[in-house]
């Protein structure tokens, strides 16, 4: 089964229902002066008015279109998918902190989203992906029509696997990337032959040419990519508030479990450390409405009930971001 197999069918596996609903628009974050292609994102916010069912390239959520915020400096959070994910691949935990009173705000990665993969697999997606974060909090702080009702000092992030590492990498970490196996050299190639296949570097790229971001206060991350941050001296610098969630069972997106336990133990700050029971990579995107149930990305190990984890996963997000971004 290949990445990409997984980013299409992910495109479609998503939940429908919701306890409550939260306003959602559509943003579009210009190209930057050099700093790189424009930024396709969902933005979710606190909602006074009553849900109806909204489809999206065929899908059905809960939401009210271009709904007026709800609330006065309100914390924000930036979600960042996985490899071959997309902004809506985390809509419930999106819509659960937007209805707990958080603006969040989700992007599509430029490039390397399941609609378009075309450098999704070079070193320089890895690079890239937290520049894209870095554009996105600019945006959203500056530049954004509702920057009025957001609290600057009050900013998180979560992640999902490749997501994780790029919140990490924000945060201030320096990853180790000769410890990832053979990549293509090609970094628009979405695979190539071994021919083709290069080494990743052996020594760290130099701290400045990887972007960190201090305005991001707080940061839960779930199973990232966590094979170059191995050793205390790469997370050295990433000391705020962490809360790690890790799958017992991994399965994909370079997030084994063995790694993220290590990434927990390096830490300087121990962090809000959570091992799922049961629960593969795949289980942290939302939740598949029934008639996708069989499809690739929405089949967890036996016993395992997605939807019942997201409640209590949301709401444990929820809590951190509350306990961390206080005024």
């Amino acid at each position: 089964m290949t990445y990409r197999r997984l980013a299409l069918a992910a495109a479609f596996c998503l939940a429908v229902s919701s306890a409550h609903a939260a306003g959602l628009k559509f943003l579009h974050i210009p190209d930057g002066q050099g700093d790189g292609p424009a930024i396709d994102a969902a933005m979710w916010s606190p909602c006074a008015e009553v849900p109806a069912d909204v489809r999206i390239e065929g899908l059905t959520v809960p939401a009210v279109l271009d709904c007026p915020i709800a609330g006065e400096k309100l914390p924000l959070v930036i979600i960042s998918h996985g490899y071959g994910g997309w902004y809506l691949g985390h809509h419930d935990t999106a819509e659960a902190l937007a209805d707990a009173g958080f603006v969040v705000v989700a992007i599509n990665h430029p490039h390397a989203n399941y609609a378009d993969m075309s450098r999704a697999d070079g070193l320089g997606a890895l690079i890239g992906r937290p520049v894209d974060i870095k554009r996105t909090v600019d945006f959203m702080l500056m530049a954004s029509p509702d920057v009025a009702k957001i609290d600057p000092q009050r900013a998180g992030f979560y992640g999902f696997s490749q997501g994780g590492y790029t919140g990490l990498v924000i945060a201030g970490a320096n990853p180790d990337f000769s410890r990832l196996p053979p990549r293509c050299a090609d970094p628009k190639a979405t695979g190539c032959p071994q021919a083709n296949q290069i080494r990743p570097p052996q020594q760290r790229p130099l701290p400045q040419s990887l972007t960190h971001d201090p305005r991001i206060k707080a940061m839960v991350a779930a199973d990232p990519l966590s094979i170059v941050f191995q050793t205390t001296d790469s997370v050295k610098d990433v000391t705020i508030p962490l809360q790690l969630w890790g799958s017992e069972l991994g399965g994909g997106g370079g997030a084994s479990p063995d790694d993220v336990a290590t990434l927990a133990r390096v830490l300087p700050e121990k962090p809000d450390f959570r091992i799922v029971r049961n629960a593969v990579h795949l289980s942290f995107l939302t939740p598949c409405p029934k008639n996708r149930q069989f499809s690739e990305v929405c089949i967890d190990a036996p016993g395992f009930d997605r939807a019942v984890f997201h409640r209590e996963f949301n709401a444990e997000v929820i809590a951190f971001f509350r306990q961390n971004l206080r005024k």
